[in-house]
Parts: C-alpha cells; structure tokens; sequence
C-alpha cells in the first residue's frame, strides 16, 4: 500500500511569519500535534510540533502569570523561530512499510508528504499508519488470533491455510515472523471467527506447536534471576 492512500490530505498549515502563540491555537484548536510550516505556494519550509512550542515557553508560565515584558517576548516570537527545518520527508509513492521503518528510525511521530519539487501534498502520521495497517490486516473485523509455531521449510504455510479453509473459516490476514530458535517461524493468522477450538485441536494433531499470541514475544526476554 502507498502513502498516497494512507496520508492525511486535509491540512492544517500555518506561515513562518505567524506567531508562537497562532501556532499552538491551531494545534489545540484541530486537535493535532504537529503542524507544516509553508510558503505563500505551499511549499514547505519546517515543521513545528507542540514539543517545540512547549519547550519555547518558560517553567513559570504553568505556576504564575508572565511579567508584561516576558509576554511581549513571546509574543514576538515567530513561527520561523522555533520550527525544525531538517526535515525527515518521504514522496506519495513510499510504502506504508517504507514510512514505518523510517518513523522508528528517525523517532519521529509524523512525515511531511511532499512531490518533487518540495510541495507539501499531505502528512502521515503515526496514527495514519496505524489505520493503514489494520485496514491491511482485517483486524477491525471481529476474529481470533493464532500463533503457530512451524519449523522453516516448504509447504509449512499451505498445510496451515489449508487445514483452516478445510473448517470454512475466513481469514482476516496471515503474518510469518522471525522466531528466536534456529529453522523455526511463528505464524499469525487473524481468523474471522470466535470459536477457534476446533481448528486449534486439529493444528495440535497435525504437529504443530500452538503458542500464546500475546506471550510468544515476552517468553524469549531474559528472565531476572
């Protein structure tokens, strides 16, 4: 899936010349955090983020009203002050996967969407993606999830996929993961059922090793002694 489908196209941009306080009325009045800074073209040039604005205002302003020079100084703080101008930005053509990776890479909550010539054409953020991937994965329907643990050869995934289509269940999604052990896999399918016991009795007599979905993660972290 593409950006160009997931990203938000609907945006809240403010000016560089807009003042500290503009930017943060616009955050809280759209209910966003993180706010495109364009030209008079669209063009971006920075972003600002509530921790910018946060971090621009002194400690005391939460315990005790401002001296009036103090607030003349804020007050003359401007957009192009504070913003962040080395941008991490990905084209409408990014996978949804390309924008994952790099969101954790980069420890950024949000991607300015832009064309080739640097004009802004949407934003995606985290929240975005994670619409994106349950829209992908089916799990906003009602089902169970499994984790089969398979050793790694051929055919392991088909006589899985078989052996559930056999009991006329739907699949809302199939992921194969890493596993810690050597020659092994852990398989998720998201079944679009709630009476699993059946199919999971018929995995186990086939030979398969059925895990805890929610603990087959946690089981491999080192134990405090």
């Amino acid at each position: 899936m593409f950006v160009s489908r997931s990203m938000t196209r609907k945006l809240i941009t403010i000016t560089a010349e807009e003042g500290l306080f503009a930017a943060r009325d616009a955050m809280r009045g759209n209910g966003i955090r993180h706010l495109p800074v364009v030209d008079a073209e669209g063009k971006l040039l920075g972003m600002i983020t509530d921790r910018d604005i946060r971090s621009a205002l002194p400690t005391e302003w939460i315990r005790q009203p401002l001296s009036e020079s103090k607030m003349e100084q804020l007050e003359a703080l401007r957009v192009k002050d504070i913003m962040s101008t080395e941008l991490f930005t990905i084209t409408p053509n990014y996978t949804i996967q390309d924008a994952l990776l790099l969101i954790e890479e980069k420890k950024v909550g949000a991607l300015p969407v832009v064309d080739e010539q640097g004009y802004l054409k949407g934003i995606l953020s985290v929240r975005d993606l994670l619409r994106a991937f349950i829209n992908v994965l089916g799990i906003g329907q009602p089902g169970t999830l499994l984790c089969i643990l398979v050793e790694e050869k051929v055919g392991q995934l088909k006589r899985i996929v078989d052996a559930i289509t056999e009991e006329n269940i739907s699949f809302g999604s199939i992921l194969v993961a890493h596993y810690w052990e050597e020659e092994k896999r852990a398989v998720f399918p998201y079944l679009l059922t709630m009476n699993v016991s059946r199919i999971k009795k018929k995995l186990e007599g086939m030979g398969f090793e059925l895990l805890d979905p929610m603990k087959w993660y946690l089981d491999q972290l080192p134990k405090n002694e």
